[in-house]
């Protein structure tokens, strides 16, 4: 791409963008809105000019944070309401169909912010020239909804090829170095340097940096060193040869510099160069179900909710087999890059207000053949990715942390969990192994809830050819999910049967409340959760969305039985049970994952137990489909829903002969050998 006729096409549409403020050639109510998407436009520019001429590095932290304040002040919860970023009100003022359009468009303006502050100038261009061509369709008279929709069509199609191109790039690409600039050069007592992310900073922002400067060195070590080495322990245990490798993806909330820029060091004493990946701010590659990357806290989660199907404006078929053919070019452009990537380290964060969504019907949706076109996308994509960056030589780590705003215990609840992430390897190992064993021998698992927890559920267990050698469940302790603290299985789908239910579960950002699930021979056949009590079938469609990623029935991925007891007693301890990620709920009690099994895309890689026993339980029915066709193997899909111990009544290891082994009884491990575990339970009342 040819810089200086970029650049020339940046200046002219900034002039020619700026120039909207001041003449009257469209009526109102439109005018205000161009003036609007102006002058934000504009602010942008500002960043992007000083990026670029270095004047950037100047600006002190009350300039950073004047900018960041005015580049997301009309998304803010106080002001959204009167916002052209919330789609409710851009309908109330052009109407429903120009109102989503415009909505939608201002939407994707909004990325610039990240353009700018990563001096991405033809990514801005892009959305200027779409801009401008919309206006003057308004200039020369009120433009049917459907000219502008073309418009916007195919400036998302067009530009596919550069948008995600640079999607697939940052991911593998560790010369796309701006953010780990900032993390490794930065004087991180010095809190302006949060502001030159790009991101909405909070307060939280920098509670949380400033609570980390206070660490002592040998607390930030340990916060990452038990991290970066889930992340090795992860090859180590599964065979795979981290040697070969060369990066490392990072993905963490924007706050937590000091642990990271010692979790890079630890990479690259490995050999492992960082890359960190933004969250997406384009609809084009927008997941409606989360949105993962580097990024700091929602400015406004519903602003999110809003905007998670703009991209109904142009799903059909034709956008979905350009877009697989642009992913693939893509993947070929970088297979270098993408050979040598060793797969995500990421550290999640937990303890905000749970977020009641509000459904608008001025929002885009997609329908019935939109959301089967984007399913068959990422089933589509799943093989091509895996072409590049294969699933059985690559790994991961996920480690999770509290914010400031869980409370006022913040600073004891921050040191608990580095104690949670911690605990004793070998003492998990063995007590986990007897419970392996007993489940080693059972035909099947019965799960049972007590009080208002309905849950009544048999999951059929894989046979085994040899028990001296192979084994059902995988002794989980403290690779790749951290903390340690479970044994898990695939179960098998014909003969599972019954219904899931927790009182609430955290999937994502969304707390459902009552969630039920009803298995038929392994797949869901209901869904319901209590978020929208006057409208069940809006409580559904939320599940739906969700948890199972669009899909009306998903199988029962993974059986598991989480263990820490230490993480449950901490959580009742300081009242956050109901603010805890999944990462750290699966291990406090049995849990049931929907969707692709734990070994997705490596089922065919042997797996061993501390013991040396295989776990053989890597596939399902529906996985081993892979081997007609693995668009129908996979679902791109694997969110966990945990019972907590106290909503528990029994589980059972049921022999194929009758003979019934309880593992745990009224909340409560049973199986001699692992009483440890009752402990904890024993201080919060169990």
């Amino acid at each position: 791409m040819d810089m200086e006729v970029m650049k020339e096409r940046y200046e002219l549409s900034m002039a020619r963008i700026k120039a909207f403020q001041t003449e009257e050639t469209v009526g109102e109510p439109y005018r205000d809105y161009f003036c609007h998407v102006s002058r934000f436009i504009g602010l942008c520019g500002q960043v992007l000019d000083a990026v670029l001429d270095g004047s950037f590095e100047g600006w002190d932290k009350e300039k950073l944070k004047r900018v960041n304040q005015e580049l997301y002040s009309d998304i803010l919860p106080g002001a959204y309401e009167s916002s052209y970023g919330n789609p409710a009100y851009a309908a109330s003022r052009f109407g429903m169909e120009m109102g989503r359009l415009l909505c939608f468009l201002y939407g994707e303006i909004r990325g610039d912010i990240l353009y700018a502050f990563e001096g991405r100038i033809s990514d801005l261009v892009i959305y200027n020239e779409a801009l401008i061509e919309i206006y003057n369709l308004f200039e020369e008279e009120m433009p049917e909804p459907e000219t502008v929709r073309d418009v916007l069509y195919w400036c998302v199609s067009d530009y596919c090829d550069q948008t995600l191109s640079y999607r697939v790039r940052e991911g593998v690409d560790p010369s796309i170095d701006g953010m780990k600039r900032i993390i490794m050069e930065s004087d991180l007592s010095d809190l302006s340097y949060l502001y030159r992310f790009g991101d909405y900073i909070s307060p939280e922002e920098e509670k949380m940096a400033a609570f980390l400067n206070r660490l002592p060195e040998e607390t930030i070590k340990l916060m990452a060193d038990t991290f970066t080495e889930g992340y090795r322990k992860g090859f180590s245990v599964t065979g795979r040869d981290l040697s070969k490798k060369r990066t490392a993806g990072i993905r963490y909330p924007i706050g937590m510099e000091r642990m990271v820029r010692e979790a890079v060091k630890n990479f690259e004493a490995m050999g492992l160069s960082v890359v960190f990946p933004r969250r997406t701010v384009s609809s084009m590659d927008r997941n409606p179900a989360r949105n993962a990357g580097c990024g700091s806290s929602s400015p406004n989660k519903q602003y999110e909710y809003d905007h998670r199907y703009d991209s109904a404006l142009f799903m059909d078929k034709a956008f979905r087999d350009r877009k697989l053919a642009v992913l693939k070019t893509a993947y070929e452009q970088y297979k270098t890059e993408a050979g040598l990537y060793a797969g995500p380290a990421v550290i999640e964060t937990f303890g905000e207000a749970g977020f009641q969504p509000v459904n608008k019907p001025e929002s885009w949706a997609f329908t019935e053949k939109q959301q089967k076109l984007y399913l068959e996308y990422r089933n589509l994509s799943m093989p091509v990715v895996d072409e590049y960056v294969p699933g059985d030589e690559t790994s991961f780590t996920l480690i999770a942390f509290p914010v400031p705003a869980i409370g006022a215990d913040f600073e004891e609840i921050f040191k608990e969990t580095i104690r949670i992430n911690t605990l004793d390897y070998d003492l998990y190992r063995d007590m986990q192994q007897k419970l392996i064993d007993a489940l080693d021998q059972a035909e099947y698992a019965e799960i049972k809830g007590r009080g208002a927890n309905c849950t009544d559920l048999r999951v059929r267990l894989h046979p085994l050819k040899d028990p001296k050698t192979q084994t059902k469940f995988e002794n989980c302790v403290a690779d790749v999910n951290i903390p340690v603290g479970e044994v898990f299985t695939s179960p098998v789908l014909e003969g599972t049967e019954g219904v899931l239910n927790v009182g609430t579960v955290y999937i994502g950002e969304i707390q459902y409340k009552n969630l039920k699930l009803r298995f038929e021979n392994g797949r869901v056949a209901e869904a319901s959760c209590d978020n929208f009590s006057e409208d069940p079938e809006a409580g559904r469609r939320l599940v739906i969305q969700g948890i199972m990623g669009g899909h009306e029935s998903l199988p029962l991925g993974e059986f598991a039985i989480g263990t820490n007891t230490t993480a449950y007693e901490i959580a009742e301890r300081y009242g956050i049970l109901d603010r805890l990620p999944i990462l750290i709920v699966e291990k406090m009690g049995p849990h049931f994952a929907v969707g692709d099994t734990c070994y997705s895309w490596s089922e065919d890689t042997p797996m061993y137990n501390p013991d040396g026993k295989e776990m053989i339980a890597r596939d399902n029915e529906i996985s081993l489909l892979r081997k007609e066709d693995p668009s129908k193997a996979y679902f791109g899909v694997h969110n966990d829903i945990t019972i907590p111990y106290n909503e528990m009544a029994k589980v059972t290891a049921v022999h194929a002969d009758g003979t019934r082994v309880d593992l745990i009884s009224d909340g409560r491990f049973v199986l001699p050998g692992v009483e440890e575990l009752n402990r904890p339970l024993e201080r919060c009342g169990l």
